[in-house]
């Protein structure tokens, strides 16, 4: 249903209306999809109406849906985004903790603050969705509608977590403040064959890939390689318990719990990559990813135990096989982990923007975001010089 809340008028210049929507499934799937386009599966509504109505993402734990549309005068969305409002800032991979206990300290409230994102999913993607056709006064009156929200509401501050970048410059041009982050993305360049890619390597770390790869060949692990038909309910048990298992071995609390995981493989399961090692038919190891239209996103890993390369074959190197094999463009490994860099996967920037309605806040934030912003460029140059691709074939994947 919809907000029962006044919401923000929209801009005086932009015949639109505004709705809040305190749920996913308030719009029908068409007209969410209309807009999203079906480059992202995360954008989908799909997704994130498994996201809510699981459970996972809901006022319970921290993230109470306010997802913005604007209609014209017929009725017709002609913009969207989702959007939360957030009392914690844990499942961002964007980290304001920071600024968080800055602004308490010095009297001021951080919480709850509005949150534009895929939750718990850190993948570069549009945020300012607009239906195909609508002209840029569309975006601004978005950009404005959220503003708009988050001064009605009172909260600290607005963020948008990896927009693309023509996005993230146009929410600077509004006020926004921008911040650099990387993640790591291998490149498809034409590649037939697995081996091809190795081609391109330096010897020893073809070598080292090489016997990566064998150590897990002659290990005796099964590894099944499903998606579509393929996929039972009962992989997706599976593979809920080994992200179980791995969250409390290295992190503490799940995200994602097991009715979420059920809801994908029903509405989603072309859209999944689902791999899992099993030893004498009892799954061991997983990685979970989603096929977007010219990309593979890595997403969740699990596993019940540690096994020397097992993490590198699923999530990097079956990953390259299955995008050679479609013919995909990228396939994005997500954040953290140099050690992907020697696997082929090449840092990127990634990108994110704040509005801090409290200016003493937005102008210590914002001291503090030049100079990170010179350190992440210089960073992603000096994490370059490390690519694995032979001398005088230096590569980097900047988009």
């Amino acid at each position: 249903m919809t907000d029962a809340r006044k919401p923000p008028e929209s801009p005086a210049n932009a015949p639109l209306t505004l709705e809040i929507l305190d749920a996913i499934s308030a719009i029908p799937a068409a007209n969410w999809d209309a807009c999203t386009g079906d480059d992202n599966p995360f954008l989908s509504h799909a997704f994130l109406r498994a996201l809510e109505e699981s459970g996972s993402v809901a006022p319970e734990t921290g993230w109470l849906p306010q997802h913005l549309v604007l209609r014209d005068a017929a009725g017709r969305v002609r913009a969207l985004c989702p959007l939360y409002l957030k009392s914690h800032s844990y499942g961002e991979y964007v980290f304001d903790w920071g600024w968080a206990e800055a602004f308490e300290r010095a009297g001021g409230r951080y919480y709850p603050k509005l949150q534009c994102q895929i939750p718990f999913t850190p993948v570069p993607g549009r945020r300012l969705l607009c239906a195909p056709g609508a002209d840029d006064t569309v975006r601004a009156s978005l950009i404005g509608a959220m503003k708009g929200l988050a001064d009605a509401l009172g909260v600290s501050s607005l963020h948008l977590l990896h927009p693309q970048a023509d996005e993230w410059q146009a929410l600077g041009t509004a006020g926004f403040l921008t911040r650099l982050g990387r993640q790591y993305h291998w490149r498809n360049r034409g590649y037939e064959h697995f081996e091809d890619f190795l081609a391109e390597l330096s010897a020893r770390k073809r070598k080292m890939i090489r016997r990566e790869r064998r150590a897990i060949a002659e290990s005796g692990l099964e590894i099944k390689v499903l998606s579509g038909e393929d996929l039972r309910p009962s992989d997706f048990g599976d593979f809920h318990g080994l992200y179980i298992a791995n969250s409390r071995r290295k992190w503490g609390q799940p995200y994602l719990n097991r009715d979420f995981f059920r809801r994908i493989g029903e509405a989603m399961g072309e859209k999944i990559l689902l791999l899992l090692a099993c030893d004498r038919g009892t799954a061991l190891a997983g990685a979970l990813n989603f096929i977007g239209k010219d990309r593979l996103y890595g997403r969740n890993w699990g596993a019940r135990a540690e096994v020397p390369f097992l993490h590198f074959e699923l999530c990097y190197y079956r990953a390259i096989d299955f995008a050679i094999a479609r013919g995909l463009s990228w396939v994005e490994a997500g954040v953290q982990g140099e050690h992907k860099i020697q696997r082929g996967y090449l840092p990127v920037e990634t990108y994110s923007a704040h509005y801090i309605r409290d200016p003493r806040l937005r102008e210590a934030v914002a001291r503090y975001l030049a100079a990170e912003r010179q350190d992440s460029r210089a960073e992603i140059d000096y994490l370059s010089d490390f690519s694995p691709f032979r001398k005088g074939d230096r590569r980097t994947d900047s988009r």
